[in-house]
């Protein structure tokens, strides 16, 4: 495989790897906003932010951690002859089916950067009580689905490598 390809996909997994490792902690400040919450409402005033911000933070987290998830194949996937397979067909079909992802992922994208521009355009809040701006979380949307993408591509990548018995290494 080309030299271009192996740094592609290997500067791709580092990024994305670092990437998921730090967006796992995100499940922790969520509790603690949650926490909160729970503390807020029994003992003082309700805090009106708590709720939304746990939304927010488990946003970025499922949408950040797409593209690890995918690099760790952790992801669902319905296994009926899949797992008896060999690792060259597993890859011919993956490289077939992963165009599938791409078109989703695709209009995904266009979706979502066409939400941030009237986000950021317009500065857009949302309509609870609390009204906080919608562009930080839609940027983190536009990014999370970005490198998404991005390590879809890497997939496919080696996936090609396998089903034609190259290595990446």
């Amino acid at each position: 495989m080309p030299e271009a390809l192996k740094t592609y996909v290997r500067t791709v997994d580092r990024f994305n790897r670092g990437v998921g490792r730090v967006t796992m902690y995100l499940i922790f400040v969520m509790m603690g906003i949650l926490l909160w919450s729970s503390v807020s409402k029994t003992f003082f005033l309700p805090s009106l932010w708590t709720l939304e911000m746990a939304q927010f933070v488990m946003s970025a987290y499922y949408l950040l951690g797409g593209a690890y998830s995918l690099q760790m194949d952790s992801h669902v996937r319905m296994d009926l002859a899949y797992g008896r397979w060999s690792p060259k067909t597993k890859a011919v079909v993956d490289a077939v089916t992963i165009f599938m992802l791409f078109t989703y992922l695709f209009f995904l994208l266009y979706g979502g950067i066409s939400s941030t521009t009237y986000a950021l355009q317009y500065t857009e809040t949302s309509y609870s009580s609390w009204s906080p701006y919608m562009a930080p979380i839609k940027i983190i949307m536009v990014i999370g689905i970005f490198l998404t993408l991005l390590q879809a591509t890497s997939i496919f990548i080696k996936d090609i490598a396998t089903a034609l018995g190259r290595s990446l290494a």
